[in-house]
């Protein structure tokens, strides 16, 4: 027998097809439902990039008002979400709390269905869950980070579209957290930043969302397994690195030492290189022209300093190049994000593609179900055992396939 092809990591393997988003090799541009993500980023409101992943066009003028009135109806922090983040360590990584507070809304949502398969949900039930998520995020997003600082949660504004009440959710008017977080330069990069990350393909926490979709659990049981997937530093843990490394090195003069020394420890050098993306990631210009306003809105040459610095230096010895990470760690941090809110904000933005991609999946359901090469003990037996008569049947019976 013949040893099978491992491709560790699913690398190569096509699972399945997607209509929602792909890496265009020719222009190496990211299209969302064939819009390169750029042109998106640069024209649109994150609310109708999200009506784009569901829907499949972009909306109409009344079609983006109504996604909108509904978003602004579920934007409110719920008490029973706020108990449940409350009852966690402060110390808890934002991660957790999320995680936490989205088991908590879908437990909510589909109390008193007695059976799982209806709680499935009808392609118009999820399509509600998707935007209630969308809704509720940034609010849990925002207090896990108030919270951490010992500060009140601040209610929502309906006058506000989804990117600036987000950061007022975040920072309200406090001079100290962020006073000018409403200036126009700043509401429109965290926007673009937002649609960025909304939606890439299937990556980690993507597939992972489809492949508890595909046992036909509920919408919000899939986002809560995305989000555990998205956690890990190799998938959107990364921006959360990007501002350890750059905390790290300090300024722009200490980038060769600390290189030298990071390299010759082998270290992984988080916010470079891509697995899909072997030009460069094309996210990364549109990222980094927002975190070039940010600099200059913030009066921050260091920041810049560092950035160019450490990726000039890293390019030039390794040939590997920015990811979308490296600009977006230190563009939230200059808008007064801590650390740590990094990958929650990843989550309030992926949430949309995720949602699209298990909304596809349940759409023509396939159980995701790979097979493995086994290398462990040939069979063997505890000594002393003797099978009874049903097992004995059992064994003699023709084969049949795995389940």
């Amino acid at each position: 027998m013949t040893d099978p092809d491992i491709k560790k990591g699913l690398a190569g393997v096509v699972v399945d097809h997607t209509a929602i988003s792909k890496v265009n090799p020719d222009t190496n541009s990211l299209l969302y439902r064939g819009y390169p993500v750029q042109e998106l980023a640069a024209t649109q409101p994150f609310e109708a990039v999200a009506y784009l992943l569901w829907h499949g066009e972009l909306p109409t003028d009344a079609q983006l008002a109504e996604l909108r009135r509904l978003e602004r109806a579920h934007r409110a922090l719920q008490p029973d979400v706020k108990a449940a983040v409350d009852l966690l360590p402060a110390s808890s990584h934002p991660m957790d709390e999320v995680r936490t507070a989205v088991s908590v809304i879908g437990a909510r949502d589909t109390a008193g269905i007695a059976n799982v398969l209806d709680a499935v949900g009808t392609p118009e039930q999820n399509l509600e869950r998707s935007i209630r998520l969308f809704a509720e995020l940034p609010a849990i997003v925002a207090y896990g980070q108030r919270r951490r600082r010992g500060l009140a949660p601040v209610d929502a504004r309906d006058d506000l579209d989804y990117a600036a009440n987000f950061l007022w959710l975040t920072f309200g008017d406090d001079p100290s957290t962020g006073g000018d977080v409403l200036d126009p330069v700043v509401v429109d990069a965290f926007n673009r930043s937002m649609i960025l990350y909304a939606e890439h393909s299937f990556n980690a926490s993507t597939f992972t969302a489809r492949v508890i979709a595909s046992t036909l659990s509920d919408l919000y049981s899939a986002v809560v397994g995305a989000i555990g997937a998205l956690k890990g530093p190799l998938h959107g843990g990364a921006n959360e690195a990007v501002l350890h490394i750059f905390d790290e090195i300090g300024e722009a003069a200490n980038v060769s030492a600390w290189l030298d020394t990071a390299l010759a420890e082998k270290r992984k050098i988080m916010g470079f290189g891509h697995r899909v993306y072997k030009r460069g990631d094309s996210r990364v210009p549109t990222m980094k022209a927002s975190l070039d306003a940010l600099v200059e809105h913030y009066d921050r040459p260091d920041v810049l300093a560092l950035y160019e610095t450490l990726e000039a230096e890293f390019v030039q010895r390794k040939g590997i190049y920015p990811n979308l990470d490296y600009p977006s760690g230190p563009a939230y941090n200059l808008m007064g994000f801590d650390t740590l809110t990094f990958t929650p904000l990843f989550v309030a933005a992926r949430v949309t593609g995720w949602t699209a991609h298990i909304m596809e999946q349940q759409a023509a359901n396939a159980l995701i179900r790979p097979l493995s090469a086994y290398n462990g003990p040939d069979e063997r037996h505890v000594e002393g055992y003797v099978p009874d008569a049903s097992e004995a049947e059992v064994q003699e019976r023709p084969e049949e396939a795995a389940g």
